[in-house]
């Protein structure tokens, strides 16, 4: 056997190990968030607003109250539209949310007002 041929099948087999090692019986692997899905909490640190399933919450940072519902939906990969519910004012409003990254999202409501939230640590 060639020296070729021995470090190729030291490669598969290498190879096939760390498959076998990453399934139901590796290691653990610590889940990253994808998308928007997730908890934010607002520059103003008034609310944390939860993005899960195409659902959205919204909640009081002070007394947990709920403070609107709603859903979300990508317009593009890097485009958010929020459908919120405010249960204090009892009106629907919209707003975009531009992904500016896997921690932060820039929002304009319709009535122009900006807004930006961070992903909760």
């Amino acid at each position: 056997m060639t020296f070729r041929r021995i470090l190729t099948g030291l490669s598969v087999a290498v190879l096939a190990t760390g498959c076998s090692m990453s399934g139901p019986g590796g290691p653990p692997r610590i889940s990253q968030p994808t998308g928007v899905e997730g908890e934010w909490v607002g520059t103003d640190g008034v609310a944390v607003s939860s993005f899960n399933g195409g659902e959205f919450r919204s909640t009081a940072t002070d007394t947990g109250q709920l403070l609107a519902t709603g859903s979300y939906r990508y317009v593009s990969q890097d485009l958010i539209e929020v459908t919120i519910n405010s249960i204090i004012r009892q009106t629907t409003s919209k707003a975009n949310c531009a992904v500016v990254s896997r921690r932060q999202l820039n929002c304009t409501s319709a009535t122009g007002a900006q807004f930006t939230l961070v992903r909760r640590a």
